[in-house]
């Protein structure tokens, strides 16, 4: 299988960032990483493995994103408002660094979102926001409201909110879009959320699902028994849905 090592400083995140590349062509896939995840999570959890078959007849191509959440959302030490955005830095970061990079190593017109937790949140956002660079997203045991207090689980900004928390939380701005250019985007996209029946966050994929349902927008809901919550899970899920 072929695999590529990129590392590089940004300047938009001040840091040196890493990312690996499985597969020499096919379809895009932005991999974004679980809360504790890395660059090298996909390898370390054997999905790579469990998508080995359609890497090597050239389908698929993974672009494997370092994580900052422990600078985003987890730092808990910073203000909520700086944590959004140094959230909204990597997501330049992708933006301008990472998706550049990834047209013009590989032509292909299909880019596809993709992350399991935190990473389909990521995955999530990033679709619903640019919907004009993604022909797919595929959202494995996703949240998709960090001001939620589920469980376990508490509001990721400590009941701050702005403008910046309302336009990074798909439940909150997606039923207010009205964009017909985004929505167009949006009703174009093969959208896939996979969710475990005892996952905390079921209700809030439900609650997207409907929103979707509302607008419009043809997705897929999947509820698979149990929590769901692994890389046992998602390495069955990844050659179903991705």
């Amino acid at each position: 299988m072929y695999r590529e090592y990129y590392r590089w400083y940004s300047q938009r995140l001040q840091r040196d960032m890493e990312l690996l590349v499985f597969g020499h062509a096919g379809a895009k896939v932005l991999v974004f990483p679980t809360r504790d995840g890395s660059f090298h999570e996909y390898e370390d959890l054997r999905i790579v493995k469990s998508l080995a078959d359609k890497i090597n007849a050239g389908h698929l191509q993974l672009w494997c994103l370092d994580s900052i959440a422990w600078e985003t959302f987890y730092c808990f030490w910073r203000h909520p408002a700086d944590r959004i955005h140094r959230h909204t830095q990597y997501e330049e970061y992708i933006l301008n660094e990472v998706m550049p990079l990834m047209n013009q190593k590989n032509p292909h017109p299909c880019t596809i979102a993709h992350g399991c937790s935190l990473g389909a949140y990521l995955a999530s956002n990033m679709a619903f926001r640019y919907p004009q660079y993604f022909q797919k997203l595929a959202a494995f045991s996703g949240r998709y409201d960090l001001t939620l207090n589920v469980e376990a689980f508490h509001d990721l900004f400590n009941g701050y909110y702005d403008e910046n928390v309302y336009f990074h939380t798909p439940i909150h701005f997606l039923p207010n879009l009205n964009c017909s250019w985004r929505l167009e985007h949006l009703r174009r996209m093969d959208i896939v959320m996979v969710i475990g029946y005892d996952d905390p966050f079921l209700h809030n994929n439900r609650q997207l699902s409907e929103i979707l349902h509302a607008k419009g927008v043809r997705h897929q809901l999947h509820v698979w028994d149990g929590r769901a919550h692994r890389g046992l899970y998602w390495r069955r899920m990844a050659p179903l849905y991705i």
